[in-house]
């Protein structure tokens, strides 16, 4: 599944993260509310995993928000208020599931995937190749092609092209990349970005006609054909 959590604790974002991979899934990662609403309602998302107190729009209010507009993604809703009043009102505010902190991570799998399984998610029969151009990627072979010819990347790379693949024709900046690719904080200045996305422009557009990755400079990164 693809998931989305929305915590605003960095270390419980990167626990989640890296439990939920390790799991088999692919996961987005918002460390604000307000960043948190903008990538649920791109409606991407088969749950949400999203944490009641957040810095620029509460859990709640996110919640909310989505469910005014008309989505049905599973939410479940993560925090340290635990009275029931206070979990009645995250069902009430369109929470599919509450659950209190601390907590097992076996419980809050079983439970994302139990949601997952509800299939009211707007990608219930997401398709399980991405494509782009003449680039495939087979999410379940972890196989990558361009124009029939297969491409071997490293983990980091299959990740980062995922990411970029999913964003196809949209600018993804460095900082997006950090967060959501890497597990760690690092600064943005750092060059890590710049190198990765240098070695993974030579699988994929090195002996091809027409480049995909772009560099907007100053700005980030683009994946798509611009021809």
């Amino acid at each position: 599944m693809h998931l989305l959590i929305v915590e605003d604790d960095r270390a419980a974002a990167d626990y989640l993260r890296q439990g939920l991979t390790e799991a088999g899934h692919v996961v987005d990662v918002a460390f604000d509310g307000e960043s948190g609403l903008m990538l649920a309602l791109e409606g991407r998302h088969d749950v949400l995993v999203v944490d009641r107190m957040l810095p620029r729009r509460d859990g709640l209010t996110l919640i909310r928000m989505l469910r005014a507009g008309g989505s049905t993604t599973p939410v479940l809703v993560l925090s340290a208020l635990g009275q029931v009043d206070q979990r009645v009102e995250g069902l009430r505010a369109g929470g599919d599931d509450y659950l209190v902190k601390p907590y097992a991570f076996s419980e809050l799998l079983a439970r994302v995937e139990a949601l997952g399984r509800r299939g009211h998610s707007p990608n219930a029969a997401a398709p399980s190749v991405l494509r782009v151009a003449d680039l495939e990627y087979d999410l379940e072979r972890r196989r990558v092609t361009r124009a029939g010819r297969l491409i071997r990347l490293q983990p980091r790379e299959l990740r980062l092209l995922e990411y970029l693949m999913r964003r196809a024709g949209r600018v993804v900046t460095r900082t997006m990349l950090l967060e959501q690719v890497w597990d760690l904080s690092f600064d943005p200045q750092t060059n890590v970005v710049d190198s990765q996305i240098s070695r993974l422009r030579a699988k994929i557009d090195r002996d091809f006609d027409r480049p995909l990755l772009h560099t907007l400079r100053g700005i980030g990164y683009r994946l798509g054909d611009e021809t």
